[in-house]
C-alpha cells in the first residue's frame, strides 16, 4: 500500500500539485488519469522520487518516502519496479541480458540464479522463445513484455507504469493491461498506472484517480465512473463519440450494442 497526504509542488510560482491526498491499494491496479498537463506526469515522478514535493507524505506501508535514511531508501527502491513508456530495453543487449540487467545491479546472485530468475520471468510474459533477440528484433507488443518481465525481476512490492499502451495497437494494449491486472494480483504488487486510455480505464480500473488542474477531481472504481456525477471527469470520459454514445444509451435505458472494453 502506498498512501499520499498532503502533497504539493509548484514550479516557478505556479502551483502545478494541490493537496492530494489518496490511498493506492495493494493488489490491486490504480489507474492515475488526466488530460496532458493536468499533473498526473509530476505525480507519479514524485512517487518515484525523481521529483520531491514541496510538502506532504509519501508512505510507503509506512515508511515516509522524503524522510527516509540512505540505507532504508536504497532497500526500498528495490522494492520498485518500472515500465518506461517507452520500454527503454538496451539496444545492445538481448532480451535475456535486458531483464537480468536489475538483478546484476542490485543482488549478489550468482549468474546462473540470475538467468534462472530472467527465464522464470520471461516465461512469465510468454517470451521464452525470444531470449536470444535483441530489442531491434521483436515488436513493439514484445518490447513491452520484455520490459514488465524485467521490471518485475525483483519481485517488487510496487509497480509503476508509464502509458504502458503507448504505441500499441488495441488488441496489442489489451494483452498488455491484461498481462499487468494478472501479475499485480499474482505477485500481490501495488500497481499504479499512469495513463489517459480510456479502454485501459475500463478494462484493468479497479481504484482510479483523476486529476485535474492539479488537482484530485475525483476517485473510485471502473463500475462507477460511468455514473459519476463529476463534470470534469465527464469531461474527460466522454470526449470520444464511443462513451458519449454510451452514456446516452445507459441515460435512455438501453444496453449498449457492445462492449466498451
Amino acid at each position: 500500500m502506498i498512501e499520499i497526504k498532503n502533497i504539493n509542488k509548484s514550479f516557478e510560482g505556479k502551483n502545478v500539485l494541490n493537496n492530494i491526498s489518496t490511498v493506492f491499494d495493494k493488489g490491486k491496479t490504480n489507474l492515475i488519469i488526466g488530460r496532458s498537463g493536468s499533473g498526473k506526469t509530476v505525480l507519479m515522478k514524485i512517487l518515484i522520487g525523481l521529483l520531491r514535493p514541496d510538502s506532504g507524505e509519501i508512505l510507503y506501508d509506512n515508511r515516509n518516502f522524503i524522510t527516509l535514511p540512505r540505507r532504508e531508501l536504497k532497500k526500498l527502491r528495490t522494492e520498485m519496479g518500472m515500465l518506461f513508456q517507452g520500454s527503454a530495453l538496451f539496444d545492445s543487449m538481448t532480451v535475456l541480458e535486458n531483464v537480468m540487467f536489475p538483478l546484476s545491479m542490485f543482488t549478489k546472485e550468482r549468474k546462473k540464479e540470475r538467468e534462472e530468475r530472467a527465464h522464470c520471468c520471461l516465461e512469465r510474459v510468454n517470451l521464452a522463445d525470444a531470449i536470444h533477440l535483441y530489442p531491434s528484433e521483436i515488436s513493439g507488443g514484445m518490447m513491452k513484455r520484455a520490459a514488465i518481465a524485467r521490471a518485475i525481476a525483483l519481485n517488487p512490492k510496487y509497480l509503476f507504469c508509464d502509458e504502458p499502451n503507448s504505441g500499441l495497437d488495441p488488441k496489442t494494449s489489451l494483452i498488455i493491461d491484461e498481462l499487468i491486472h494478472d501479475i499485480t494480483a499474482e505477485y500481490n504488487m501495488t500497481t499504479i498506472i499512469n495513463t489517459h486510455d480510456m479502454n485501459s480505464v475500463m478494462n484493468i480500473g479497479e481504484k482510479i484517480i483523476f486529476i485535474s488542474d492539479g488537482q484530485k477531481a475525483w476517485e473510485g472504481s471502473k463500475d462507477r465512473i460511468m455514473t459519476s456525477s463529476s463534470k470534469e471527469l465527464n469531461d474527460f470520459v466522454f470526449a470520444s463519440d464511443l462513451f458519449k454514445r454510451v452514456k446516452a444509451m445507459e441515460n435512455a435505458g438501453s444496453p449498449p450494442a457492445f462492449q466498451v472494453n
